[in-house]
């Protein structure tokens, strides 16, 4: 059977939508291409029409998922006040981990290490330096006003203040109250004063 072109792009929009919530909700490893196919409306021999695997579906979900986060928390970084924008975003970012149950998956746990399942080194590292490539236009915009040290260990040291939402339940209660004040600290901390 042969899908026309606006039939398989409805079909990938259905899988698209089915494996993020799937992989929100169980990962990688306790989904099946099975379930995926039957949440898409779609025969399971169909789905390999589409992907190569089900990890191949997990890479696209992410892709999407990264494209649609990136959307959202990056327009405060082009605030002309570095301090209010760098604030901005460390507030959205931690906000997308602590909110979305696919963002949380990828981050901790089983999610994780689906993550690394579905990805070798090569793609690893090129996620990652694509993360540091969406904070290195704001590091060198205002580089007179950031410490001096290379863009990219400037945007290591600002994605990596993010990673306190992977220590909520460890904080405790006063999560709120330490994540706002690491927050501030590291957006006041790295912004000199116009000179």
């Amino acid at each position: 059977m042969s899908f026309s072109e606006a039939e398989r792009e409805r079909i990938a929009e259905r899988l698209l939508a089915a494996g993020r919530e799937r992989f929100s909700r169980y990962g990688l490893s306790k989904t099946t291409v099975a379930e995926l196919a039957d949440d898409a409306g779609i025969a399971t021999g169909t789905f390999y029409r589409f992907f190569d695997s089900k990890a191949g579906l997990y890479r696209a979900v992410l892709d999407a998922e990264g494209e649609r986060v990136a959307s959202e928390v990056l327009p405060p970084l082009s605030n002309d006040d570095p301090e209010a924008g760098l604030r901005e975003f460390l507030d959205r970012v931690c906000t997308e981990i602590e909110t979305n149950p696919l963002t949380r998956t990828l981050l901790v746990g089983d999610g994780y290490d689906d993550l690394l399942a579905a990805t070798d080194a090569a793609e690893r590292e090129a996620a990652r330096e694509a993360d540091l490539a969406f904070l290195t236009p704001f590091v060198e915009r205002h580089a007179d006003r950031l410490p001096d040290a290379d863009a990219e260990t400037v945007a290591g040291a600002i994605r990596a203040a993010t990673f306190v939402t992977l220590h909520r339940e460890e904080v405790g209660d006063r999560y709120p109250a330490v994540r706002d004040l690491l927050l501030d600290s590291v957006a006041r901390g790295l912004v000199r004063e116009a000179s």
